[in-house]
């Protein structure tokens, strides 16, 4: 049993039959740029998703709208910009959405921490600890309980702890259930003088 969860924040795999090869310059510039295999493919990216069972929940953000948009009604859009404007065009894609369930806007915010680890991070399609922190903040303040049914490698869960909330996490790939664990846990032995939780909360990750 999951219990009292108040908000869905999530990666899912978006459908995109990804191969884990990424091509420099796809859109046509940084030509004689090598290009990135990960080596990895997303469980589940296979066939298309279906985010209907996540929309029952009163608060819901889920990354990878305009994959299955269609699917979805009228939200908020969350942009993370991951480029500089030089970069724009050079390197698959310049942004990635997420939509928000409520509300109608569009909000951006711009985050290039991981342009330098691009081989080096430990989930394809992992985004900053900045980023989800961001997402975490415009839910209601009430929304204690965070679950993430695909966790990957635990990025929502470390920013819920950052910032105090509790957090449920589902992950599928056992390799990447154990990174998000290890993250988790170095995460609440953080101190942190901004946010009053225990030293060693506790926390609940279920494998499905």
């Amino acid at each position: 049993m999951l219990g009292n969860v108040d908000a869905v924040v999530t990666d899912p795999p978006y459908g995109m039959k990804w191969d884990g090869r990424v091509s420099v310059g796809k859109n046509g510039h940084g030509a004689g740029s090598k290009s990135a295999n990960y080596g990895k493919t997303i469980v589940g990216d296979d066939a298309p998703f279906d985010p209907t069972p996540w929309l029952i929940f009163p608060e819901c953000i889920i990354w990878g709208s305009n994959h299955y948009g269609q699917r979805l009604p009228v939200g908020t859009t969350l942009v993370w910009i991951k480029r500089l404007d030089p970069g724009f065009g050079s390197f698959l894609s310049d942004a990635e959405i997420a939509w928000m369930k409520r509300g109608h806007g569009v909000y951006c915010k711009r985050d290039t921490s991981l342009m330098a680890e691009t081989l080096n991070r430990y989930h394809p399609t992992q985004k900053p600890i900045g980023i989800m922190e961001w997402c975490l903040s415009f839910l209601p303040v009430d929304c204690h309980t965070i679950l993430d049914p695909f966790m990957g490698s635990g990025t929502t869960g470390v920013a819920c702890i950052r910032l105090g909330r509790r957090f449920i996490g589902i992950e599928i790939d056992p390799a990447y259930f154990d990174i998000a664990c290890r993250r988790i846990e170095e995460a609440a032995r953080q101190p942190d003088m901004f946010i009053d939780r225990p030293v060693h909360p506790k926390q609940l990750s279920l494998m499905e």
